[in-house]
């Protein structure tokens, strides 16, 4: 399914962000914002801390049978007539993958949106960047950046990015281990066949995605009436339809469908789907995505780092 988009919004709004210097030129700002959004999401998110060997303490429980006797804290025993075990966190930093779609259809807006779709999309991996990165996680880019940790994550993923080699519409995803993570931020309108062959691959591979699909409201809306010609941002192609409105029911029966179809696919392997519309604050999609992650921490295996 292609992205809909008048001749003058595609015109308007954004083939021209193509250019590498102007896209390079975007990056610092919407690194701000993604840092500015992040830093409201991870207030009080302490990372993905797991009971286990460290050097912190993380909870006290009561005593029981089996319990290694110099793990019992007796300052907190003498305190009433149980016997308790204090317990040590372990902090389960692991590798999670983030993926920006660059395709031409994520130049898209429409004048509902507050921003393009790669506007927002980039928004949001730098603000997962950031939010990972200051929890102890190893982050990672597909044939960009291999995995790392380092406080300042986002920065260092925004550097790559501004000087990043022409990359594919959909990457190869070779490096991942099993029980990594990554976090895909597209408005998955490619054609089935290939998205579905992507999907089933990192679901073989053992690994847990997050899908987050970034829409113009104008997509999911189609806003449209009377003679409108539309442009195919991905081929160029042109179609004009005398009365468009009378297309609007059975064009949203279509999207919605797809859309239906990729969160049930999410839903049956345990992964995480969730929409960011272009009109609507980019923090929703961050925080839906942040609590899959601690969502995960805490029932999930350790392993494949």
């Amino acid at each position: 399914m292609a992205a809909i988009g008048t001749r003058s919004e595609v015109q308007d709004r954004g083939l021209a962000l193509r250019d590498a210097k102007v896209f390079a030129a975007q990056i610092p700002e919407l690194l701000v914002q993604a840092q500015q959004i992040a830093h409201t999401v991870m207030n009080g998110w302490h990372g993905r801390r797991k009971r286990g060997a460290g050097e912190n303490f993380w909870q006290f429980r009561p005593y029981s049978q089996g319990d290694t006797i110099n793990h019992i804290d007796w300052r907190r025993s003498a305190r009433d007539d149980h016997t308790y075990i204090r317990e040590k966190e372990w902090e389960a930093a692991h590798t999670v993958w983030l993926w920006s779609d660059f395709s031409p259809s994520m130049l898209y807006a429409s004048k509902l949106a507050l921003c393009s779709k790669e506007s927002r999309a980039l928004v949001l991996t730098l603000g997962f960047a950031d939010i990972l990165s200051r929890s102890g996680e190893r982050i990672a880019w597909p044939q960009l950046l291999k995995p790392f940790s380092s406080r300042h994550g986002a920065e260092k993923l925004g550097t790559a990015l501004m000087n990043r080699p022409e990359q594919p519409a959909l990457p190869q995803f070779d490096g991942l281990k099993r029980f990594n993570e990554i976090i895909l931020c597209s408005d998955f309108l490619q054609p089935i066949e290939e998205l579905d062959q992507i999907l089933q691959s990192l679901s073989k591979q053992g690994v847990r995605a997050h899908l987050v699909e970034v829409a113009d409201p104008a997509e999911e809306l189609f806003p449209y009436s009377g003679r409108t010609e539309f442009t195919d941002p991905e081929t160029g192609e042109i179609l004009v339809i005398g009365r468009a409105e009378t297309y609007a029911d059975d064009y949203q029966r279509l999207y919605q469908a797809r859309r239906a179809e990729l969160s049930d696919f999410c839903k049956r392997r345990g992964w995480s789907y969730t929409v960011s519309r272009t009109d609507r604050p980019a923090s929703q999609a961050l925080t839906h995505i942040h609590n899959a992650l601690s969502f995960t921490s805490n029932n999930s295996m350790s392993g494949g780092r």
